[in-house]
């Protein structure tokens, strides 16, 4: 649960531990419901990506309102060598999480199961309770608006490193 908590929300958040302390709750309140129609492990991860997600999203909503500036104690412990190329892979990280918050969570959820925790499809569709056609399908729509939304920016393109 911890690497996936991890995975969505980044190594360098302060807020990893409340965020798998509120998906363990989550967790431990949902498994009166489970219903054995996966291993526990692909449940546990489901119910993780899922509370980061949604912390990732309460996040965002209140940084559209207050101005959040980084402190130079983050900026500087990147473990990359050089200073740019740790400020460049945070800027990195920092726009696909913005760009993953824009996707419908049913697409942001798979598209974290596949690509950021390494699930096969089969894997996917077993943990969230879904035909493996269905998780194809949004893990397809998830890749296509990235990258419609990245081909249509320039900035982001450059940001991303994206080659067309």
């Amino acid at each position: 649960m911890l690497r996936a908590v991890r995975k969505v929300l980044g190594h360098g958040t302060n807020d990893v531990e409340d965020v798998l302390q509120e998906a363990v709750e989550g967790l431990l309140l949902a498994l009166v419901s489970f219903r054995g129609e996966c291993t526990v492990l692909h449940f546990a991860c489901r119910v993780a990506v899922l509370t980061a997600l949604a912390s990732r999203r309460r996040a965002s909503f209140r940084a559209q309102w207050s101005l959040d500036v980084p402190d130079a104690a983050a900026v500087s412990a990147s473990p990359d060598p050089s200073p740019v190329e740790g400020l460049s892979a945070t800027r990195r990280r920092e726009t696909l999480g913005m760009l993953l918050d824009e996707l419908p969570p049913v697409q942001a959820e798979v598209l974290v199961f596949h690509c950021a925790l390494g699930f096969t499809v089969e894997e996917v569709a077993s943990a969230i309770g879904r035909p493996a056609e269905t998780v194809r399908s949004r893990l397809r729509l998830a890749k296509q608006a990235l990258r419609e939304r990245i081909e249509a920016s320039s900035k982001l393109a450059e940001i991303l490193e994206f080659k067309r």
